[in-house]
C-alpha cells in the first residue's frame, strides 16, 4: 500500500429522491439499497481500501451521522472522520479535508469519491484509479473519472473533452450544465462527452494551489485553521468559522475555472443510484422485469415494478406497470417511476405532515 494515497469520503447527503427508505435521519448511503449484505457506504470504503490505506481514508459527513459512520466501519477512528457543522456544498469540506492531508502529506494525491454511488467490476475500478494517482504524480493537474454515457441523460452534467487528444487520458475543453433532451442526445452523438460522476483525483499541491488561485477568500479562511488541524483545536475552529463559507460546489467552485483539467473515460460499470428508477436498472429482475428488495410478493400482472418493504413483509399486486411500492415503517408509497423526480416535493410535504 503506498501511504501518500489518501481518500475523501462524501458521506453528507440526504439521498431525499429515496424516500421513504431514506430519511434526514438516516440517509441512503446507511443502506443495504440492492439487498447485497453492505451499506453503500461500506461497500464504497472495502473499494477504496483495496489501494488506500484503511488509516488514509478520511469521511466527509455531517454532524449528525457521526454515530451511523463509525457503526458501519468500526475500522476508522473519530479523528478520520470529519463532520461539518453546516451544509456548505463540496467546496468547503473538499478544501478543509485537503489542508489537513497537506499538514499530514504534503506528498499525498488523493480520490475524492461520492459514498452512495455502485461500481460493479471493483478491479477496473481499482485499475482506473491507479492510472489517475500515477498521472497526478507526476503532472500538475486536476482530474475527474467521465462516465461513458450509454443513453441522452438528463439528470447529469456532462465533461466535454478533446476530440483530438489520442492519449488515454483526456484534456478537459469544459463542464457543461445537465441539458435537455436535444442537447444530451447531440453529445452522444459528438462521441466526446462523459457523465460527470462527481469522482475526482488530484495531488494535495494541485488542489490547494487551486483553490488559493480560485477561491481566495475561502481558502483564506480555511487557512487561518492550519496550526489546529489534526489537533485537539481542530473542532472549535471548524466549529466557529465551517458555516462562514460560500455555499459552492467542487464544480463552480474550481473544475470549471481551471485550465490543467483532465479527465479518464472510466472502463467500469457505474451507477449513481440517484433516484428508485435507477437502482431498478442495477437490481435483479424477474421475467415482467419487477424488481424486489426485502419483501415477498405475489405478483399478477405486474410489470417494471421496484417493490421494496421491511421484515420480508408480504406484498401483493395485481394491475401495476411501472411503479414504485415502498412500505417502510409507518409510510406506504405507491408511486408512477415516471414521476419519480417529483419525490423530493413529497417528502417535503410528508415532514410537514
Amino acid at each position: 500500500m503506498n501511504k501518500n494515497y489518501y481518500a475523501i469520503l462524501m458521506a453528507g447527503g440526504v439521498g431525499s429522491r429515496f424516500w421513504p427508505v431514506s430519511t434526514t435521519d438516516f440517509p441512503k448511503q446507511f443502506h443495504d439499497m440492492l439487498g447485497s449484505g453492505d451499506t453503500l457506504i461500506q461497500k464504497t470504503f472495502s473499494r477504496l481500501s483495496k489501494l488506500i490505506p484503511v488509516e488514509n481514508i478520511l469521511i466527509l459527513t455531517n454532524e449528525r451521522y457521526n454515530g451511523l459512520v463509525l457503526e458501519q466501519l468500526p475500522m476508522v477512528k473519530q479523528e478520520q472522520v470529519l463532520l461539518e457543522p453546516a451544509m456548505r456544498n463540496t467546496a468547503p469540506c473538499i478544501l478543509y479535508a485537503s489542508l489537513k492531508i497537506q499538514k499530514q502529506n504534503p506528498d499525498a494525491v488523493m480520490v475524492v469519491a461520492p459514498s452512495d454511488h455502485w461500481i460493479e467490476d471493483e478491479d477496473e475500478f481499482s485499475r482506473n484509479l491507479q492510472q489517475c494517482f500515477d498521472f497526478c504524480q507526476k503532472e500538475n493537474a486536476l482530474m475527474t473519472l467521465g462516465i461513458q454515457p450509454t443513453f441522452p441523460n438528463t439528470g447529469f452534467g456532462y465533461i466535454e473533452f478533446d476530440k483530438s487528444d489520442t492519449n488515454p487520458i483526456k484534456k478537459v475543453n469544459q463542464f457543461r450544465e445537465k441539458p435537455n433532451y436535444e442537447t444530451a442526445k447531440s453529445f452522444i452523438d459528438a462521441g466526446n462527452f462523459l457523465w460527470n460522476g462527481g469522482i475526482f483525483i488530484w495531488s494535495v499541491k494541485a488542489i490547494t494551489e487551486a483553490f488559493e488561485k480560485f477561491q481566495p477568500q475561502m481558502n483564506a479562511l480555511f487557512q487561518q485553521g492550519m496550526n489546529s488541524y489534526n489537533t485537539q483545536n481542530e473542532t472549535q475552529f471548524i466549529e466557529e468559522n465551517y458555516a462562514k463559507a460560500e455555499n459552492i460546489s467542487i464544480d463552480y467552485a474550481v473544475m470549471e475555472n481551471a485550465k490543467n483539467v483532465y479527465v479518464l473515460p472510466a472502463t467500469f460499470d457505474w451507477n449513481d443510484l440517484g433516484t428508485w428508477g435507477s437502482l431498478h436498472e442495477k437490481l435483479d429482475k424477474d421475467d415482467q422485469n419487477n424488481a424486489v428488495v426485502n419483501a415477498t410478493v405475489i405478483l399478477e400482472n405486474a410489470s417494471n415494478n421496484i417493490i421494496r418493504a421491511d421484515g420480508k413483509k408480504l406484498i401483493i399486486i395485481d394491475g401495476l406497470d411501472d411503479f414504485i411500492i415502498v412500505d417502510k415503517d409507518d409510510v406506504l408509497m405507491i408511486y408512477p417511476k415516471s414521476k419519480e423526480q417529483d419525490i423530493k416535493r413529497i417528502t417535503a410535504m410528508a415532514n410537514k405532515l
